[in-house]
């Protein structure tokens, strides 16, 4: 009895797992990959900002450190609601003085390089940019819509 059980349960799942399996071609959205811009691989290239210690961190305190992070912050905000920035966070503590990252959604140094130059904190030398080209998933551009329904709102 027990052994009948078992293989039911086995064909049970077997059947229900073997309707969920897609194929690739099942699976493959052409209008989002297009509105995503992703190439034949689900790919893309960005620009990938590595921001370093700049040389007045330590000089800017108080009320001027508080106003120049408030505008980073809205700067990669407004960055990231007109499509320009994928993905902006800190890095934790390191010896390599890279402080945070941003993946520019622009296909040159150039134009990411004037995004860059917007943020005050750069502006004021908190921050020193590195640039380079970065080839990732074109997903990536979804990443700020998946976190504003994860974030909890601010009370």
């Amino acid at each position: 009895m027990k052994m009948k059980m078992t293989r039911f349960f086995f064909v049970l799942a077997f059947l229900f797992l073997g309707t969920q399996v897609m194929t690739a071609e099942e699976r493959f959205d052409p209008e989002l990959a297009k509105r995503l811009g992703a190439d034949e691989r689900g790919m893309k290239m960005y620009v990938l900002c590595i921001l370093k210690t700049g040389p007045t961190d330590a000089a800017v305190i108080g009320e001027e450190r508080k106003k120049i992070f408030a505008g980073h912050f809205a700067n990669i905000g407004r960055l990231a609601d007109e499509g320009k920035l994928a993905v902006a966070g800190p890095f934790g503590e390191n010896t390599k003085a890279y402080r945070g990252l941003y993946i520019f959604n622009v296909a040159t140094i150039e134009e990411a390089e004037k995004l860059v130059m917007l943020d005050p904190a750069v502006k004021a030398g908190v921050f020193v940019p590195d640039l380079t080209l970065w080839y990732g998933s074109a997903a990536m551009m979804i990443v700020s819509d998946t976190h504003k329904r994860i974030a909890k709102p601010k009370s």
